[in-house]
């Protein structure tokens, strides 16, 4: 069982404890390195801040190189199918909401990427409408709802896909991991305060009120490291203005990781942020593998940062551009972003590129915490291009709540870039569903549901369902599942246009929908990334909307009889006594 875990099989959490687990290793002759040799093995750390600062580049670094690596072939244990149902899948992308309800706790106003549906996925267990074993790698089950509208009484028509899988659990492979961690001067401060006013202008934090982003974060780094095995390859970059190799990529079994693991709790915040020169310093490192079986290793980059860039080349289409590219070689990327300034803008659509997954941490109490669970699921993908074909007369494709694609949906087409394994519990799986929200056209009410997927290796699969929706004009769900998942969204939708209204200054140009439905949100552009640190608000209507949907929202917990609900009922309690 995974909680039975060995050493190694562990999650390598980075920044917030995030890192590892899933992940592959490439075997080769250890590289030339300049580096001082113990009986532990090399010390082959190589940044110094003190010889950066005199080099050319016009940053705190100057040019540096990485060692020559040469991956060869190995063994591995690599997750396969079996016949017990120990594992599910989550769609990639975010795997929580803390920016959202942090934001709000500290008195600020979130902005609507905080609140990614995927991320409020995560945080919860679904039933996924499973009704037959699955001795397959992925099989999608399918359940509809009708259910009404809470504000509006008008009828809505969903259909959740179940992400099952035939895995009785997940054995992570070797792993070649470059963390690139930021230590720009904004990582100075504290994790419950903000960097950037709301203009974007840097602030001085004269009085700490808890642990400074740039102690946790190598802290947890180096702790991380303890989890490696001696054949995984581990390597780190670190940047501010410019960006330097700290530690080229080499096999933790030759390597004095007590000496670098002293070299990392050294590290300081200091400069500006330019977080590409960070992405592609470690993408020169990991392109030593991209030939590496994808069966039996993983590369994966893991980059932490708080996002608050201000030098060099910060488009969101560079960043995006590279993963993408890095993706098709086979070097995935988990992004963690700490403190509550994070700017969630720059993940919404960089998690949306295959293999990629977000996490927040906002607290040194956070890393432990999530030490203790089962980050190996979210470091090894295991299904990607997802697609849901809908034929049928009677219904289109509306909306998709949950995929890091969504926007890529058409009338009859639904995309998933990429599945995680994800645990299960009481035969319910974390972040096991993905909700769609179907526009009705006629009156045909059958619907032919044809999904097709990759696996890592590129094979392709396909199955066909039908599936019918019920006559009936009030609620009626297939299970708790769906129900779950659509209190979840209209509670997400709600609240994302909240923000929407209240980043809006004169409220002239957003309002509710026509028939006070709960509608999805405009999209929003802030034109820079730098968080606007907005005082929390609840202005009308809204402040009617909330208390009138916290309502509905206790009467559908008691109805589920899920206690695990009551976080989103506390932040509607508290937006709706704002």
């Amino acid at each position: 069982m995974i909680e039975d875990r060995k050493k190694g099989a562990v999650v390598l959490l980075l920044a917030g404890a995030l890192l590892l687990a899933g992940g592959a290793t490439v075997l080769g002759d250890a590289p030339d390195v300049d580096g001082n040799e113990t009986e532990g093995g090399v010390d082959d750390w190589q940044y110094s801040p003190d010889e950066e600062e005199s080099s050319s580049g016009g940053g705190l670094f100057g040019a540096s190189g990485s060692a020559r690596m040469a991956p060869s072939g190995g063994s591995a244990d690599a997750a396969a199918p079996s016949g017990g149902s120990g594992v599910g899948f989550s769609a990639g992308g975010a795997k929580d909401i803390n920016n959202f309800r942090d934001n709000i706790e500290n008195g600020y106003l979130p902005i609507p990427t905080d609140l990614q549906y995927e991320g409020l996925f995560y945080d919860y267990y679904f039933d996924t409408g499973q009704t037959q074993d699955c001795d397959d790698l992925f099989c999608p089950s399918y359940s509809t709802a009708v259910s009404e509208d809470p504000l509006s009484s008008e009828t809505d028509r969903y259909m959740t896909v179940g992400l099952n899988s035939g895995l009785e659990e997940v054995e992570r492979k070797k792993l070649n991991t470059v963390v690139v961690l930021d230590i720009s001067g904004s990582m100075g401060s504290s994790f419950d305060e903000y960097y950037y006013d709301r203009f974007g202008n840097r602030q001085e934090v004269e009085n700490y009120t808890g642990d400074r982003k740039i102690e946790v974060a190598t802290d947890v780094v180096a702790s991380m490291t303890e989890h490696l095995n001696e054949d995984d390859r581990f390597g780190m970059v670190v940047f501010n203005g410019d960006a330097a190799v700290a530690k080229p990529v080499n096999e933790v079994g030759e390597t004095d990781m007590e000496a670098i693991r002293g070299h990392i709790r050294e590290l300081q915040a200091g400069g500006g942020t330019r977080m590409s020169a960070g992405m592609a310093e470690a993408t020169r490192m990991l392109r030593n593998y991209t030939d590496a079986d994808q069966s039996e290793y993983e590369n994966r980059m893991v980059f932490m940062t708080d996002a608050m860039p201000n030098l060099g080349d910060t488009d969101d289409d560079s960043l995006l551009g590279r993963m993408e590219e890095n993706a098709e070689d086979s070097i995935h990327t988990t992004f963690v972003g700490m403190g509550v300034d994070f700017n969630t803008e720059i993940v919404e659509e960089i998690t949306s590129v295959r293999g990629a997954n977000y996490f927040s941490v906002h607290s040194a109490e956070q890393f432990e915490n999530r030490m203790d669970e089962n980050f190996e699921y979210m470091v090894t993908p295991l299904v990607y291009n997802l697609e849901l074909e809908v034929e049928s007369d009677g219904y289109d494709i509306e909306k998709v709540y949950g995929s890091t694609a969504a926007d890529e949906a058409t009338g009859e087409i639904m995309k998933v870039n990429t599945l995680f394994p994800s645990p299960k519990k009481d035969g319910e799986t974390k972040g096991g569903v993905v909700l769609v929200k179907l526009e009705k056209q006629g009156e045909d009410s059958n619907l032919e549901l044809e999904a097709s997927w990759e696996n890592r290796q590129g094979e392709t699969d396909s199955t066909t369902k039908q599936v019918s929706f019920t006559s009936e004009e009030t609620d009626a769900y297939d299970n708790a599942g769906i129900r779950k998942a659509v209190v979840l969204t209209r509670y997400a939708d709600l609240m994302k246009n909240w923000m929407v209204h209240e980043s809006d200054g004169d409220k002239s140009e957003i309002d509710v929908s026509p028939d006070g439905s709960i509608a999805p949100p405009p999209d929003l552009t802030l034109g820079e990334w730098e968080r606007q640190s907005q005082e929390l608000t609840v202005s009308s209507p809204y402040d009617e909307r909330i208390q009138e949907f916290a309502e509905y929202f206790e009467d559908e917990m008691e109805a589920l009889d899920d206690d695990s609900l009551q976080k989103e009922l506390d932040m509607l309690n508290r937006l709706g006594g704002t």
